[in-house]
């Protein structure tokens, strides 16, 4: 049973915290829930904290840790016409269906290719090699650090297939049974992509892929 201390989430957020100048007076676990192997999975914490003035931050965290998603671009090879490879499920907190890029949490891997290389063939299918990647952001770029550590790594990768393979990649079921992940594939033009993204991720993912590419005023 993997203790919270000594896991990678604890000791990134206690790193990171510490490194912007903090001091952590106490720190009270409210909660804790864990994975099938006794890996932390996520932490409630209760804290008292002060930044550099003093001043006291506000008492509750909440630890997820670090994530990556993956742009993944499928070109048409007979035409260069550019799609989309995108996952739709419905999602606890708002019970609504999300179309995003395959993506996932680190969780104790601290290699961030691994991970997208990983996410990519569980969540589509797809099979790529690490050399395929091409990391965004060099820093990590929190979701909402209000409350909560989580912070992510943003990649994209291109894959150029007959027409015949893009369509076989339309509308498959993937997702860990074990995990009640229910997933479906979803292809679209990339121009078309955006309307169907409801989270800042996977909307911030394609800009940043365009920015990176010269497509910046699609």
């Amino acid at each position: 049973m993997e203790k919270l201390e000594e896991s990678l989430k604890y000791r990134r957020w206690y790193d990171t915290i510490k490194a912007n100048g903090i001091t952590l007076k106490t720190v009270e676990v409210l909660s804790l829930t864990r994975k099938r192997n006794g890996e932390i999975l996520f932490a409630k914490l209760k804290i008292e904290a002060y930044d550099k003035h003093g001043e006291a931050l506000l008492p509750i965290v909440l630890l997820r840790g670090d994530f990556v998603s993956v742009l993944t671009c499928l070109i048409e090879k007979e035409t260069g016409k550019k799609y989309l490879l995108l996952v739709k499920q419905y999602r606890v907190a708002n019970g609504a269906i999300s179309f995003e890029h395959p993506a996932g949490m680190c969780d104790n891997e601290t290699d961030l290719v691994k991970v997208a290389v990983k996410e990519v063939q569980e969540e589509t299918g797809v099979t790529i090699q690490p050399s395929q990647l091409v990391q965004l952001n060099q820093e990590i770029l929190y979701t909402s650090a209000g409350l909560l550590d989580e912070g992510g790594y943003l990649f994209y990768c291109e894959l150029t297939l007959p027409k015949a393979d893009i369509e076989k990649l339309k509308n498959q079921r993937r997702g860990a049974a074990n995990e009640r992940e229910v997933i479906h594939t979803f292809v679209c033009p990339i121009e078309e992509a955006m309307p169907y993204m409801n989270t800042v991720v996977s909307q911030l993912n394609l800009f940043l892929y365009w920015q990176a590419k010269g497509e910046i005023n699609k």
